[in-house]
């Protein structure tokens, strides 16, 4: 449960950059401005509300842009993280356990946790973002990636470096 909240919090804040990183980069940056919001792409447009002045959360100085809409095309957090992944016959071959965002906010890769029983013997693997596949199925989501749990188990393993809060190679 605490590694659940820490995770939403760690990725409020990065999403706070990206806000920011994106009003920067608008002509005008006035409340009711519309924006591109959809990654890599001109896009939707979302618009944008109010400015505040963040506190020392924030960077000194800055404003922060309050949202009145939500983007159009953007997922949840919540469906992906803690979410069972399928082989492409949806046989399970393991779970994301963590998301890697680049600076910029944009997610690079996923950590998958594959095998063991009861969190013995499992392995986590570093799996691109773009190598995960988003379905619903019956108003769930549904993950599936052209591997086999065999492949993942067989991927260079990593471990999660509480002193250095990052992902590091796993001895073997």
């Amino acid at each position: 449960m605490i590694k659940a909240i820490v995770f939403a919090a760690t990725l409020a804040t990065a999403g706070a950059g990206v806000v920011y990183a994106q009003q920067s980069g608008t002509t005008g940056g006035s409340p009711g401005t519309t924006m591109g919001t959809e990654r890599g792409t001109g896009g939707t447009t979302g618009t944008m509300g109010g400015t505040s002045t963040m506190g020392t959360a924030g960077r000194a100085g800055t404003t922060a842009q309050i949202m009145s809409t939500l983007p159009q095309h953007v997922t949840a957090v919540s469906n992906w993280y803690d979410q069972n992944v399928y082989d492409t016959q949806d046989n399970k071959i393991g779970e994301i356990k963590d998301m890697l965002l680049d600076r910029e906010g944009k997610v690079q890769a996923v950590i998958v946790s594959v095998g063991g029983f009861l969190g013995m013997g499992e392995k986590d693997v570093a799996v691109a973002f773009d190598a995960v596949n988003p379905a619903q199925r019956e108003n769930r989501w549904w993950l599936t990636m052209n591997a086999s749990k065999d492949q993942l188990r067989t991927a260079p393993g990593f471990r999660f470096d509480r002193s250095k809060q990052a992902w590091t190679m796993a001895s073997r």
